[in-house]
């Protein structure tokens, strides 16, 4: 059985993995680098690497179910979700580990629908969902850092200490909203009790604060184009790892 879908024919490239040909090249060169695709004992792989790539990135793109996915690849239903969780793990974005000493992050949660009820709680969509900390670079806007998810109705102050988001940044400047309150994160700054309004240079540096925070809400909206962020089927790791893997994406596509 041939499939209908291949990344040897260009054109299917942007629609499913959101890249160019040229970065999703860099992408296959980088995965072989990492030993993504190891000649294995036994069957060897139905589809070569750059079709597998692209399987995943439709998978996570689409968010159609493998047994719609996996005949227009040309692979059975079992075949396709082995590739998935194979590859899933191997597309995971690597946190940054050094930083500039002016670097600025901004860091945000965001609430990911999640259909394991063992990794996700009722949060205040009031779907069951999981709480994903994300670190980006407010100069470049590339996420530097991802959380693991913490169940929905966690907030954001413990996500960032339990997720691991703040080991992953150490002591570099990072700013946030309101809600990170109590962190030492830089937060807008608020009304004392009896204070009617803050005095012109707080407003001013909040309305400058809300101008670069934003950059993360918009990483966000960038990154939930891919459909699996809006209603996760996968169990257990499979959350993080599309959140990491469609992060590492994300970045591809604002470097060039």
């Amino acid at each position: 059985m041939s499939g209908v879908i291949t990344a040897s024919e260009p054109s299917w490239i942007a629609p499913f993995a959101g890249l160019s040909p040229r970065q999703f090249g860099k992408l296959i060169t980088a995965l072989r680098r990492d030993g993504a695709d190891p000649v294995r004992k036994g069957r060897p792989w139905n589809l070569p690497l750059e079709d597998r790539v692209l399987l995943v990135a439709a998978y996570w793109r689409t968010n159609l179910t493998l047994r719609q996915l996996a005949p227009p690849f040309g692979v059975s239903k079992s075949a396709a979700d082995r590739i998935v969780d194979h590859l899933g793990p191997a597309l995971a974005l690597e946190p940054r580990k050094r930083f500039r000493k002016d670097t600025v992050l901004i860091v945000d949660g965001t609430l990911v629908p999640t259909r394991d009820h063992g990794v996700a709680a009722q949060s205040k969509n009031y779907r069951y969902s999981t709480n994903h900390q994300v670190v980006i670079d407010a100069d470049t806007r590339l996420v530097v850092a991802v959380g693991r998810p913490l169940p929905g109705n966690r907030n954001d102050c413990t996500a960032w200490e339990e997720s691991g988001a703040k080991a992953a940044v150490g002591r570099t400047t990072v700013i946030a909203d309101g809600g990170y309150q109590g962190t030492g994160l830089i937060i807008p700054h608020r009304r004392k009790a009896g204070q009617s309004e803050l005095p012109a240079w707080k407003e001013e540096h909040n309305t400058s604060h809300r101008k670069v925070r934003a950059r993360v809400e918009h990483a966000f909206a960038r990154m939930k184009t891919w459909k699996i962020l809006r209603d996760c089927r996968l169990k257990g790791d499979g959350v993080h790892h599309a959140m990491l893997g469609i992060a590492r994406l994300h970045n591809l596509t604002l470097a060039g």
